[in-house]
């Protein structure tokens, strides 16, 4: 190869290199946010069955079974 080519083809590995890094920041950010969003709308959810739904002495999973008409028991089955 000449030394263009050979000049060539180092550029183009490094910028794959660059794309593939900027690529695993994006997904690995865009994951992270994701499950911090999909686990503060779970502490939230729980929260307003604790305080909306839940009958004295009731826990929040039981609360939750049944107003989807389950049995905690078949709920923890599943």
């Amino acid at each position: 190869m000449s030394k263009i080519a050979d000049t060539n083809e180092k550029i183009k590995d490094g910028v794959v290199d660059g794309y593939k890094k900027i690529e695993k920041g994006v997904t690995d950010g865009y994951k992270k946010i994701e499950e911090s969003v999909v686990e503060g709308f779970g502490k939230v959810s729980d929260k307003a069955v604790e305080i909306l739904f839940t009958k004295e002495g009731e826990t929040v999973q039981e609360a939750k079974a049944r107003m989807s008409g389950k049995s905690s028991k078949e709920k923890s089955e599943n």
